[in-house]
């Protein structure tokens, strides 16, 4: 029980973190801060595709760990992908209105 408060602990503590972190950044790093966190995300990716076939392997009950594995690939798809979108969005708007006009041919 003590190691689930101190779990649950550590999890409040990096909320507040990281909502103060972020909140400090000033919007000319956004862009890199979200590159880096992108490569981040796909490591979660290679991590839930390891333990998706772990559980499948070595668990009594294969059909959950599949079920949780697969939402958890899923899931970090979705992150990355939604991170890529956003980053491309945000490098457009430091395009110069020439450049844009040009792309658009």
């Amino acid at each position: 029980m003590s190691n689930m408060i101190m779990l649950v602990f550590v999890f409040v503590i990096a909320a507040f973190l990281g909502t103060e972190l972020i909140s400090k950044v000033p919007s000319q790093l956004h862009t890199p801060l979200m590159s880096g966190t992108n490569a981040i995300s796909g490591i979660t990716i290679v991590g839930a595709i390891t333990v998706t076939a772990t559980a499948a392997a070595k668990s009594g009950h294969p059909t959950i760990g599949l079920v949780l594995g697969i939402a958890a690939i899923v899931f970090a798809t979705i992150n990355v992908i939604g991170g890529y979108m956003v980053t491309d969005r945000m490098l457009g708007m430091f395009k110069k209105k020439d450049d844009k006009k040009e792309g658009n041919k």
